[in-house]
C-alpha cells in the first residue's frame, strides 16, 4: 500500500479570517453525517494552475470565480468541489461569493498565479483573491482582501478528498473531519485504498487541511445540509 499523501490550503491573509463557526465548544469529529450527496467541480475553467518545478503534485483550478477541483496526488485526483468565502456584517446581510458577487480574472505574468476580484452585487465589498501552488509542497497558497474594513469574513471548504465525499447513502466516499486541537485547523481525510470515482480503481489514503498564517480564531467541521453545515449556521 502506498503512503498517505497530506494536502495543504494554506491561507495567507490580509484581514482577519474566521472558518465556519463552531457548532459546539469543543473540538472533534464532525457532527451530522452523512450530509448531501458531493458532486465534481464546474468543468468550465477561469484558470488551471500549478508549479513549474516538480516537488509540488499539486494542480488547482478557479472555476465560477472560486477555488474549484484541486487535484493531488495525481492530476485526475480531485479533493475540493469548492472554497469560497463567506462575507456578513454581522446584522443585516450574509453574502455568499459564488452567489453574491460578479468577478473578474487576472493571471500573474508568469502564468503561474491567478487573482480574481470579486464585486459584491448590492456593492457592499469588494474581494481580491490570490492562488498560486506552493512550489516546495503540496499546498494551494491562498491570498485575499477585503475592502472596506469592519465587515467579517468567513471561509467555507466543501471538500471532496479524493474524489468522493462524505454525503448520501450512495455515495463512495469515506470522508471525515476532525479539528486539529493544536492549531485549529480543519482537517479532512479520506483513508480509502479504492475508489468509485469514474475510470479509476485505486486510491491514496489522503488528508486534507485548511490553515491560516496565524491560527484560526475558530473553526468547525461538519457535513453540507446537515445543521452543523457552517454556512447553515450563518
Amino acid at each position: 500500500m502506498r503512503a498517505f499523501r497530506r494536502l495543504v490550503v494554506a491561507l495567507a491573509v490580509c484581514v482577519p479570517l474566521a472558518a465556519v463557526p463552531p457548532a459546539s465548544a469543543a473540538a472533534g469529529a464532525a457532527p451530522g453525517g452523512p450530509g448531501a450527496p458531493s458532486h465534481f467541480g464546474l468543468a468550465r475553467k477561469d484558470c488551471v494552475g500549478t508549479a513549474a518545478g516538480r516537488a509540488s503534485k499539486v494542480w488547482y483550478t478557479v472555476a465560477g470565480g472560486v477555488l474549484s477541483d484541486v487535484y493531488e496526488p495525481t492530476i485526475d485526483n480531485t479533493n475540493v468541489e469548492t472554497m469560497q468565502f463567506v462575507v456578513t456584517d454581522g446584522s443585516t446581510f450574509t453574502e455568499l461569493q459564488a452567489r453574491d458577487t460578479t468577478y473578474r480574472v487576472e493571471t500573474g505574468r508568469s502564468g503561474l498565479s491567478c487573482t480574481v476580484t470579486s464585486t459584491s452585487r448590492n456593492g457592499r465589498y469588494q474581494l481580491t483573491t490570490t492562488y498560486v501552488t506552493d512550489p516546495g509542497g503540496d499546498a494551494v497558497v491562498v491570498r485575499t482582501r477585503l475592502r472596506p474594513p469592519g465587515l467579517r469574513l468567513y471561509v467555507r471548504l466543501d471538500a471532496s478528498v479524493n474524489g468522493n465525499g462524505g454525503g448520501g447513502a450512495a455515495n463512495g466516499g469515506a470522508d471525515g473531519g476532525v479539528v486539529d486541537a493544536a492549531t485549529g485547523a480543519p482537517v479532512i481525510s479520506d483513508p480509502n485504498t479504492a475508489t468509485s470515482a469514474p475510470a479509476r480503481d485505486y486510491a491514496v489514503p489522503t488528508h486534507l487541511a485548511l490553515r491560516a498564517e496565524g491560527r484560526l480564531p475558530e473553526s468547525s467541521v461538519g457535513y453540507a445540509g446537515t445543521p452543523s453545515d457552517g454556512l447553515a449556521q450563518l
